[in-house]
């Protein structure tokens, strides 16, 4: 009898220690500690800092030129952790348009951010293609195509992932000296043939910096965007030679201008 009733003793005990294991393991018990993070983006035009219409810029090639619009989307984030893992943040929350007109649009804020050390950022210049062909439903907010000033191709189906425009006295006088760049493209298929993609993903490191993300601390990082660096990149782009850009082979060149547009500027620990 006294065996029976250690053997049932312990089999008591190991369940409860089974389900004490379980519960402990439950977000709804044991949530996981999270903060925000601060992510702003700092346009500039080599060492001016960006302004529409007023400033006057000159690019690689010797051309003058003043910059009316600066819109880019930013999606598909993740963070680098102090361990070299990477927190994916959510798709759903994933997706943000920047704008020089609407400075509020130029700090974006992620939320939700399991407590830790990051030590740096990577993301998507562009809309994916999962996204892009995703059912209307999904795409709200900015990707709403008639709400995200004019950053969707109606006669091309799909978003814009960059545009600039300007003027400049090289730009041809039949356009008002006006010149613009709209550059988009997911890669998808047409007819059995692999489209353009314009897609590009950028890694930008905190250098020696670490944000520190806490329920009761918000670090910023400040990025810089260089504008200058979409005509001073690998390819020097000429307004004159290529003064209008969309949905066309050169598109790519300026795609991997973008991608060296970012740099670190600094961290501010707590706000």
């Amino acid at each position: 009898m006294k065996k029976t009733i250690t053997v049932g003793l312990l089999a008591s005990v190991a369940l409860g220690l089974a389900v004490f294991a379980c519960n402990t393991n439950d977000p709804s018990i044991n949530p996981v500690s999270t903060g925000r993070l601060r992510v702003s983006f700092d346009n500039v035009a080599g060492t001016s800092d960006l302004a529409l219409g007023s400033g006057t810029y000159q690019n690689a090639v010797g051309e003058s030129f003043a910059v009316t619009k600066f819109n880019y989307f930013v999606s598909n984030i993740r963070l680098r952790k102090e361990d070299g893992n990477d927190y994916v943040v959510p798709q759903d929350s994933s997706y943000f348009l920047i704008q020089e007109e609407k400075p509020a649009s130029q700090t974006i804020t992620l939320a939700n951010i399991p407590t830790g050390n990051y030590t740096g950022i990577t993301f998507t210049v562009g809309v994916d293609s999962l996204r892009s062909l995703a059912d209307i439903s999904k795409r709200t907010g900015v990707l709403d195509p008639g709400l995200n000033d004019g950053m969707y191709w109606e006669w091309n189906s799909g978003y814009i992932f960059l545009k600039l425009e300007g003027t400049s006295a090289v730009a041809p006088a039949a356009q008002n000296n006006a010149f613009y760049y709209h550059i988009g493209g997911f890669g998808g298929g047409y007819n059995g043939k692999k489209t353009i993609n314009n897609l590009r993903t950028i890694t930008v490191p905190f250098k020696t910096d670490v944000a520190n993300v806490q329920a009761t601390m918000t670090p910023s990082v400040q990025l810089k965007t260089d504008v200058l660096a979409l005509f001073n990149g690998s390819t020097k782009l000429s307004i004159a030679q290529n003064p209008s850009v969309m949905f066309d082979a050169y598109s790519t060149n300026i795609a991997d201008n973008y991608a060296q547009m970012f740099s670190y500027v600094r961290l501010q620990p707590n706000q």
